[in-house]
C-alpha cells in the first residue's frame, strides 16, 4: 500500500529507485526487489502504467531518422513505422510551457497480429 501511495502522490512519474528511497523512509525494512515486484503487480492489475522501455530488457535503436514505434504489450515485439503526420505534430501550448521540444516520437502500444491471433483462440 505504501508503494502505491507513493506513486499516486507524485506527479513526476518516479522510477523504482526513487519510489524505494521515499518508501524506505517510512518502511526501513523494505527491499528494492519488493518495490519492483509490487510496481509490476500494480501495473498488471491496471492500477498504474509505465513509461519508457519495457521492464524485461532495454532496447537500442540505431535508426536516427524520424520514425515511430509499435510495441506489443504481450510479447514485447517492437517495430518501426513511418508517418509524416506524426513527424509534424503540432505541440500543444501546455507542452511549450514545460520545455522546448526538439523531436517528437510516437510510441503506439497494443497487440501485434500474432498475439492478437493467439488471444482469439
Amino acid at each position: 500500500m505504501e508503494i502505491f501511495k507513493e506513486v499516486a502522490s507524485r506527479m513526476d512519474h518516479p522510477d523504482a529507485a526513487s519510489v524505494y528511497e521515499r518508501v524506505r523512509e517510512r518502511v526501513p525494512t523494505i527491499s528494492l526487489d519488493t518495490v519492483y515486484r509490487t510496481l509490476w503487480m500494480l501495473k498488471e492489475a491496471g492500477l498504474i502504467t509505465t513509461l519508457g522501455p519495457a521492464h524485461d530488457r532495454l532496447r537500442f535503436d540505431a535508426n536516427t531518422a524520424p520514425h515511430h514505434h509499435f510495441v506489443c504489450t504481450s510479447c514485447g515485439k517492437t517495430e518501426d513505422f513511418y508517418c509524416d503526420a506524426f513527424n509534424s505534430l503540432n505541440v500543444p501550448q501546455e507542452v511549450n510551457a514545460i520545455g522546448v521540444v526538439e523531436r517528437a516520437q510516437v510510441e503506439l502500444r497494443g497487440l501485434c497480429n500474432a498475439c492478437a491471433k493467439e488471444e482469439t483462440k
